[in-house]
């Protein structure tokens, strides 16, 4: 991708050096309840894989389970090469944001509000509750920030299979998309409507995931058109997309594929919806909710 690399954003605030969490849980402030962002099920999947214990289950299954606790890491410095991930991150959270101020007033007659980004280590607090990085990123309606450990890309990278900076950035657009959400009362009502229908609980929160995706597709569009994308970008994109589908992470933590138990979406899925976004650029061909 390309961008600035001077580039400092004023949206980005920066926790890193606050040291870790305390083994708390995080309190339920988005959706449904107590919320794993779009990497926690990565870094579970990554977790179970090692210690060769299922640690995915209990969150599938809409237990009332905490999420697992990352160890209390001291504060280190921060490398030229984090620093340049920081700057990158700050890039595409501004540029995103600069597309949906755009954007939402032209197809949809509503203004924008940015949102904030927050990078810390090990854990922090948010409007949500306690903050872990086992978690992985998220955002949490309550303070409209979107949470990053940006050992998260590691992860992406050498566990996943998923690397590149278009993969990092689909991560920042997908939770900039559940922002676009929050805005245009989308979130809310699905709050209500999971309220009202516990079972339909996980099938709801599939449809909200796959409608994040085809916002970041969105974004993925504008970058095209103002030609910032390289080669093989939106693969990048493509392939993260697929290592965050449940189907994948239950398979590489050794568990059963089980549909029914999915919060975010199967691969295919989440590739077929930032696809249609990616092709459309418009917000109206991302109603997953059609028919549910």
């Amino acid at each position: 991708m390309r961008w600035d690399q001077n580039h400092e954003s004023e949206d980005v605030e920066d926790r890193r050096n606050e040291g870790g969490g305390g083994p708390r849980g995080f309190g339920g402030g988005g959706f449904g309840g107590m919320r794993v962002g779009l990497g926690g099920m990565v870094v579970l999947g990554i977790l179970s894989f090692v210690f060769k214990v299922d640690l995915i289950s209990p969150f599938l299954g809409g237990g009332g389970s905490t999420a697992p606790v990352a160890s209390r890491r001291e504060v280190r410095p921060k490398s030229a090469e984090e620093e340049t991930l920081r700057k990158f991150v700050g890039f595409v959270l501004d540029d995103a944001q600069n597309t949906w101020t755009k954007a939402l007033p032209e197809q949809q007659g509503v203004a924008y509000r940015r949102a904030k980004l927050v990078l810390f280590r090990d854990g922090t607090r948010s409007g949500c509750g306690d903050a872990e990085s086992a978690m992985g990123p998220f955002y949490c309606p309550a303070d409209e920030k979107v949470y990053v450990d940006l050992n998260f890309y590691d992860e992406l990278r050498r566990k996943f299979g998923a690397p590149g900076d278009f993969a990092q950035a689909y991560v920042i657009a997908h939770e900039i998309g559940h922002h676009v959400q929050n805005i245009l009362g989308i979130e809310r009502k699905l709050r209500i409507a999971q309220e009202r229908n516990p079972r339909a609980e996980k099938q709801l929160s599939v449809l909200m995931e796959l409608q994040a995706d085809c916002f970041a597709g969105i974004w993925a569009n504008s970058t095209g058109q103002r030609n910032l994308l390289d080669n093989g970008d939106v693969d990048e994109a493509m392939k993260a997309a697929s290592a965050v589908g449940d189907d994948h992470i239950q398979q590489m933590s050794g568990s059963r594929v089980r549909p029914e138990s999915f919060t975010h979406g199967s691969s295919a899925q989440r590739k077929e919806w930032f696809n249609r976004g990616y092709e459309t650029g418009k917000v109206t061909a991302c109603n997953t909710f059609a028919g549910n």
